[in-house]
């Protein structure tokens, strides 16, 4: 029986899960199987792929809806897949991709009861994502008490950011208080400038945009691969528009909704969150793939603004950096959506940005010109992977 670390990724209406080997005592890590419980509490499903193929869960079969009504019950459903494998692995600990760190948490951390209580009075910041973490991890500790488990927060990454960057022109004491720019999507911007090297070679340490656009949007400005600047700030509210999330919005606009339209707080919390983005624009879907093949104006009009204000942002974070060597694609949208990168480069030719319409297409990795003065990538993400790394060296520096 091999040791294996489990990944949690609670979303608000999905699980998605991965499990690794420890492959020996240096701590490497192998990816066996990755999944996701999507639609919890309405039409469940549970599938789970390998690296090579896709396979159908092997204790509900293909096409077959499950019983999760909530997220522990999704989770259950997990442990129980994990406990019929042909092959037993010993899940030695799970990692769990936390959204909100606040002011105080940055590097990844174990479990402990003080912890935890300190995230649940984040759950403010973050309502969609932190309490399903929290409740996961809850969860887990009722079963399996003694199992370790480990946070890892997608705020970290930008703790680097210039104080410039981090404080909203309010008073002070709001901003000791906690009300200040975070930022997030951090656990996909550190995977990928693990990663640039591998692809830019000595440029990865020079002034890079990382484009994360995927149902959250967002970008990232790095130099020597941290982060110097991003478009989220206090809440994954901000920024961007996104599939549902309507992004940056004059707050008198909310003022407005309470004071005239008479909206309570949480009606006007489900239109931001829920009923806004691309879902709101076309009145169609927030899903890209869907506009992309409708002949609807309101869909078109959505794809325009969606690229118009990824563009406006870009050349905001290049003047963050004093200019711009390379672009990164990444998320669902951003490694997938050749149209979308496409008008996106098209947009910001202005920043030398050169695009090569065959290697775009074919989704290569490379998909600038060899003349582009910005090189142009498209890089996948794995968060996954990111938690298991630092989950396994938690565990090596607690049994060191």
């Amino acid at each position: 029986m091999s040791d294996a670390i489990l990944v949690i990724n609670a979303g608000s209406s999905s699980i998605k899960f991965a499990l690794f080997a420890l492959a020996d005592v240096a701590m490497d890590l192998r990816p066996l199987y990755r999944g996701a419980i999507e639609n919890i509490g309405a039409d469940a499903r549970l599938v789970v792929k390998t690296d090579k193929m896709a396979q159908p869960d092997i204790t509900t079969g293909k096409n077959k809806t499950i019983d999760a009504n909530d997220h522990e019950a999704a989770l259950q459903h997990i442990l129980n897949w994990l406990e019929q494998l042909p092959s037993q692995y010993h899940v030695i600990a799970v990692g769990h991709r936390v959204v909100h760190g606040g002011m105080y948490f940055s590097p990844p951390l174990l479990v402990d009861a003080s912890i935890l209580t300190q995230l649940r009075a984040l759950i403010p910041l973050a309502p969609l994502h932190q309490p399903q973490a929290l409740r996961a991890i809850d969860h887990l500790l009722s079963l399996r008490p003694r199992l370790a488990q480990t946070v890892c927060f997608d705020t970290a990454f930008h703790a680097s950011m210039p104080m410039t960057e981090q404080l909203f022109a309010l008073p002070r004491e709001l901003a000791a208080q906690g009300i200040r720019r975070y930022g997030f999507h951090g656990l996909s911007y550190e995977y990928i400038a693990s990663v640039l090297p591998d692809h830019l070679g000595e440029r990865a340490e020079g002034r890079v945009v990382v484009a994360h656009l995927g149902h959250g949007v967002s970008l990232c400005a790095m130099h020597q691969r941290k982060s110097v600047a991003t478009t989220m700030s206090f809440t994954p509210l901000d920024g961007l528009p996104m599939a549902t999330r309507c992004g940056a919005i004059d707050a008198a606009v909310v003022l407005y909704l309470l004071r005239e339209r008479g909206m309570t707080v949480d009606e006007v919390s489900d239109l931001l969150h829920h009923q806004s983005g691309l879902l709101g624009l076309s009145g169609i879907s927030g899903d890209m793939r869907t506009l992309l093949a409708s002949n609807s104006q309101h869909a078109a009009e959505a794809i325009a603004l969606f690229i118009q204000r990824i563009h406006r942002e870009l050349g905001s974070l290049a003047a963050a950096l004093g200019g711009l060597d390379a672009l990164v694609f990444t998320g669902g949208i951003g490694e997938h959506a050749a149209p979308v990168r496409a008008a996106i480069c098209h947009a910001a030719a202005w920043l030398g940005i050169a695009l090569d319409e065959n290697a775009n297409c074919v989704h290569a990795g490379r998909i600038s010109t060899d003349d582009s003065r910005v090189s142009v990538w498209v890089i996948p993400t794995d968060e996954d992977q990111l938690i298991a790394r630092h989950t396994a060296s938690l565990l090596g520096n607690r049994a060191g």
